[in-house]
């Protein structure tokens, strides 16, 4: 016999052995099932797989892999192809769903159906295989393209086509639509000092004073900061392309004179408000793990800060793109999916460009802020801090852009929104929210009277303080103390004496915490809540000494406020006593023109004191700006404004330098289409609030009222000129 003829008589052998086979009771033996081979183990495996996929675990994959699978690829190769995969089909997750499952002893084949969610092209679906091996006691996945999708089969790739699928940025709107900042042409501005002809130089700085706006005095004095003879560039700012064009025919033969010009996103006015429409710049690696999905890559800009980072999902619209399935030769093979572009939503803000401009204006020169409310609906008509920037400094396609280095490196900060960041002791005008814990606790009336000398002696030898007037008396040898007075005149003449009295009076009598309790019933130490604008939270103290008691009742000490919170409860004090949430956001609007978001007043709190406290406290605030008996502190920089106004004075020591200056408060004008206004100065290191803040704020309520200033400065020579570099 040959060896088949042996094989088949030995398997015939076995056979019938097998079927004689049998138990003690005669009963068949049991198959025995080799449970390796179930279908369901193959499903858990695939289902790992998949699962891992779905977490971006592509260690947890390759571990999954059969070894010649691991053989043919890297780890390293493989991550890159998943992460490649969901890079470039700007993948914001996945979906699967097992449909079935084939196997035999060695080999298993798994049907399933993948949805790749993607943020630029939406959803793509598809069914494809996997195939698994035995090895061993576990099944292993047999590494190919098509996992991901089976157009990929054949070492295809994914190409997404974005640059024909973005969408421009939508502008950024004052109230009235004027535009603040929007894709325009513009013209970078400069010059060569060395290179002015000096007979050309009357014509040049009048030609550049017309075109920028810059007054003929400042471009001289900038220029002559050049030291001679360098071959120094001088920016000097951005216009709008169509201002160049009305006057080329004559800036065109001006020898030093450099005109750039670019489209970008443009900032007019040199930054109207900068630091509430922020800035723009490169995209990062951390924003790029949470935008990339949205088809935004490493060559992007964004919204860095204020409304442009707030808004970016609204200014940028949706991108869309083309996905293609590309050939090893860079060939396109078909196109897997098209989604066009949704363009962007305009932001419409509160602010009044116009006022906005006056009002940067107005404190230009000092480092300080405005922050000027709708008393009666929380909406910001102009937010200033200087010293300012333009943002058209941060752009890279502007010629000037190489300024940027210089202003961030100023030690002045120009970037720091000091309206709604910096932190500083509030001052005098701190007395009212004092006055405000002294007539709800009921231990004092309006009428409670105090002598008002140069020296509060209550704390014993420990110390001896002093009050206002007699640090004006060691000056002129004329000023005398207020004496006698009412808790309300005390607000009035801003008698520090008074309100040592009253922090001190409330520790001895263990009420130490009422006066911190009713500075943050009134706003303070919190967040206002603005939307859009970055803010810093501020401190209210608990007095833990007798001196702390005294400090907190003059606003000194460790309390600190922002200029936002001092106008929003000084609105608050004006209406009536509801805090309302301010608000630099009007309006979000489409192409279509319906809008996402309108602003509506917000009512966030009420301040906790009665009519009759309220009442009080707004009597002794007009009494501030008032000439009475007592004299108020700034009776004598409001003669002639013929503007209904309340308000209070604050000089507070800020540890190095002059004080800091402070003036705020409201308008009840009543009149018609022209709401009342709350408005907080603050000049850092500028004096005593009655001779620096209080001018300022008077010149903002001529300029919201007339639309120009009606009085000069002191330190003005003609208005927005100094007779000297600082006050």
């Amino acid at each position: 016999m040959n060896y088949r003829v042996w094989c088949i008589l030995g398997l015939v052998i076995i056979i019938g052995l097998a079927a004689c086979s049998s138990t003690p009771n005669g009963l068949p033996l049991p198959v025995v099932t080799d449970t390796r081979l179930h279908s369901s183990d193959v499903k858990t495996v695939a289902q790992a797989y998949l699962d891992s996929w779905t977490r971006q675990d592509y260690a947890a994959m390759y571990q999954q892999l059969s070894s010649n699978s691991q053989l043919a690829i890297s780890e390293e190769a493989f991550q890159e192809h998943y992460q490649g995969v969901f890079k470039e089909a700007a993948l914001t997750g996945i979906d699967w769903e097992i449909l079935s499952v084939l196997t035999n002893p060695d080999r298993a084949q798994v049907a399933y159906q993948v949805k790749l969610h993607s943020g630029l092209v939406g959803d793509i679906q598809r069914d494809t295989e996997m195939n698994l091996s035995l090895e061993g006691s576990e099944w292993r996945v047999q590494w190919d393209d098509a996992l991901v999708l089976p157009e990929l089969k054949g070492s295809n790739y994914l190409v997404m086509s974005r640059e024909d699928y973005i969408p421009a940025r939508a502008n950024i709107y004052d109230y009235y639509g004027h535009a603040l900042v929007a894709q325009a042409d513009a013209t970078a501005v400069g010059l060569y000092p060395d290179q002015i002809d000096p007979a050309q130089q009357d014509i040049l700085y009048s030609e550049l004073e017309t075109l920028t706006g810059i007054p003929n005095d400042k471009l001289r004095a900038k220029v002559a900061e050049v030291p001679a003879g360098s071959d120094w560039y001088l920016p000097i700012g951005q216009v709008p392309a169509e201002r160049v064009s009305a006057q080329m025919e004559t800036l065109a033969g001006l020898s030093g004179l450099v005109l750039s010009s670019y489209r970008a996103r443009y900032y007019f006015d040199y930054g109207v408000a900068p630091h509430v429409l922020g800035t723009m710049g490169m995209i990062d690696l951390d924003e790029l793990q949470i935008l990339a999905p949205l088809g935004y890559t490493t060559a992007d800009r964004v919204g860095k800060s204020g409304l442009e980072q707030w808004g970016e999902t609204y200014l940028a619209g949706k991108r869309g793109g083309a996905l293609y399935v590309f050939n090893g030769q860079g060939q396109p093979v078909t196109r897997l999916a098209e989604t066009p572009a949704n363009p962007g939503s305009s932001i419409y803000t509160t602010l009044d460009r116009d006022f906005q401009l006056g009002v940067q204006e107005a404190i230009a020169g000092f480092r300080g802020a405005v922050v000027v409310m709708e008393r009666d609906t929380g909406r910001i008509l102009a937010m200033a801090s200087s010293p300012d920037f333009d943002p058209n400094a941060f752009e890279p396609v502007n010629f000037n852009s190489d300024s940027l280095q210089d202003m961030l490196d100023q030690p002045d900060q120009p970037l720091l929104n000091r309206a709604t960041q910096g932190l500083y002791p509030l001052g005098s005008i701190f007395k009212i929210i004092v006055m405000a814990a002294a007539l709800e606790s009921g231990d004092y009336t309006p009428k409670s009277t105090y002598q008002c000398g140069y020296r509060f002696e209550e704390l014993g030898e420990s110390a001896t303080l002093y009050d206002w007037t007699y640090e004006h008396f060691q000056a002129d040898k004329v000023t005398k103390p207020s004496g006698p007075l009412t808790l309300s005149q005390g607000l009035v003449r801003s008698c520090n004496i008074w309100f040592y009295h009253i922090g001190l009076d409330f520790f001895r009598a263990e009420k130490g915490q009422l006066i911190s309790d009713m500075a943050a019933e009134f706003g303070l130490g919190h967040k206002s809540g603005i939307t859009g604008v970055e803010e810093a939270i501020g401190n209210i103290p608990i007095p833990q000494t007798e001196y702390d008691a005294t400090n907190l009742g003059i606003g000194q000490g460790d309390l600190l406020v922002t200029p936002l919170q001092v106008a929003t409860f000084m609105a608050a004090i004006g209406n009536g006593g509801t805090l309302y949430r301010p608000q630099v956001v009007e309006a979000v609007v489409p192409p279509d023109g319906t809008p996402l978001f309108v602003l509506t007043p917000e009512a966030v709190g009420s301040l906790p004191v009665s009519p009759d406290t309220l009442a009080a406290i707004q009597e002794a605030m007009v009494g501030v700006i008032r000439s009475t008996k007592p004299v108020g502190t700034a009776w004598h920089q409001f003669t002639g404004l013929d503007i209904q106004v309340a308000g209070k004075t604050g000089t507070a020591t800020s540890g190095f330098g002059a004080p800091h200056a402070w003036f705020a408060g409201y308008t009840f004008e009543n009149r018609e289409g022209k709401p009342d206004i709350a408005v907080a100065v603050i000049l850092e290191n500028a004096g005593e609030g009655s001779a620096y803040a209080a001018p300022v704020f008077r010149r903002v309520v001529e300029l919201y009222y007339s639309g120009q200033p009606q009085k000069l400065y002191e330190w003005e020579s003609t208005y927005g000129t100094t007779r000297t570099p600082a006050p």
